[in-house]
């Protein structure tokens, strides 16, 4: 009949449980593309460092000369010895080896190596740490583990012109929340890619912005999204729907009508609110477990006003947030068990077809 999407069947258990399985993803994906790591203002100063997990492998990001970002591998030429143990700080000048005392400037490039100076044929320059590639987007920025990696504006898939009026490189954390959910990382992005669930979910969310609203477009490779819109007399998602900040100065009077969902794969969920922006960036713990970071960004002149308080926003999302793992964690429970058969999508979940088609091409 026109006008009927084809019958399609969700993914078998094994692609969410399976440890072989998440193995090859993480090797796919989180090894194999640009990768989100965090935000440029948590760099602000020479030597200032965040070490991150990118695929399972511990990544020094730092500031260096010149206010250029550096990534590092967090493992010292010399026998092995992780450098960096902190999560974050600031480095005073140097990067130095707990155990030999081996010494790397802020660019990777080794500058000492106590107790080879007699050593036939060694030189410095032969020994820079590992440098994985790195690159930024509006204030968000990215690591690929690959050694000729594409650009990160291939794999945003010419998404950074349309975004750049919510202006995310001047925008400021005002919260962050990490979330440890017991599912499987693409659990988390199906849930993001669809409300068909909402009404039943999420019945604050359906107040302010009905689930029908939703207007996706087509999944590309590295992007899947869309728009929903705000019902009448709401002006931004919050407790109470009220808008008590100033729209983001660069959008115009529709892009304040409605909150945009992107999932940048792997691990980037971008959600643009008329007043703020939020992120989350997913890190895969093992097949059935994801450490999700969450953080609500607002313009600096908002930020600077005398009753500026981000909960509101935090509030509501914290509540929508607890009842999506919720269900993940449910459906991850469900996947586990023998009685589980793969179920046919619906019209409205295009996005996870899309992304279940990426995922079979990945597993060949």
């Amino acid at each position: 009949m026109p006008g009927m999407t084809p019958l399609v069947l969700s993914l078998p258990a094994r692609y969410y449980v399976s440890e072989e399985a998440y193995e090859r993803e993480i090797e796919r994906f989180f090894r194999g593309m640009w990768v989100h790591v965090g935000r440029a203002e948590d760099l602000s100063r020479r030597g200032d460092f965040r070490v991150v997990d990118v695929g399972g492998e511990s990544v020094i990001v730092v500031r260096g000369e010149g206010g250029a970002l550096c990534a590092l591998d967090n493992v010292c030429r010399h026998r092995g010895t992780r450098l960096c143990a902190l999560a974050s700080g600031t480095f005073a000048a140097t990067i130095q080896c707990p155990y030999h005392a081996w010494t790397y400037a802020l660019d990777g490039s080794l500058a000492a190596a106590p107790g080879m100076d007699r050593v036939e044929g060694f030189r410095l320059e032969d020994y820079p740490l590992g440098r994985p590639g790195i690159a930024s987007w509006d204030g968000n920025l990215f690591v690929h583990l690959g050694d000729s990696p594409h650009s990160l504006s291939s794999q945003l898939a010419g998404r950074e012109v349309p975004f750049r009026a919510w202006g995310m490189d001047e925008l400021r954390v005002g919260k962050r929340v990490v979330y440890d959910v017991a599912a499987n990382w693409k659990l988390i992005i199906h849930n993001y890619s669809e409300c068909l669930h909402c009404p039943g979910v999420h019945p604050a969310l359906q107040k302010l912005s009905h689930y029908l609203s939703g207007e996706n477009e087509p999944a590309d490779p590295g992007v899947l999204g869309g728009r929903m819109r705000l019902r009448e007399g709401i002006g931004t998602l919050s407790m109470d729907g009220r808008l008590r900040r100033a729209c983001l100065p660069g959008l115009s009077d529709e892009e304040c009508r409605y909150v945009y969902y992107y999932a940048f794969l792997p691990n980037f969920l971008l959600s643009l609110h008329p007043d703020y922006v939020m992120t989350h960036t997913l890190r895969p713990l093992s097949a059935g477990r994801t450490e999700i970071v969450c953080e609500w960004l607002f313009h600096p002149r908002a930020m600077g006003e005398r009753d500026f308080d981000p909960d509101d926003a935090v509030a509501f999302w914290d509540l929508t947030n607890s009842q999506d793992w919720r269900v993940c964690e449910e459906m991850q429970i469900g996947l586990s068990s023998r009685a589980y058969r793969p179920g046919p999508y619906s019209h409205r979940e295009d996005l996870l077809v899309g992304f279940d088609r990426l995922i079979l091409e990945a597993h060949g």
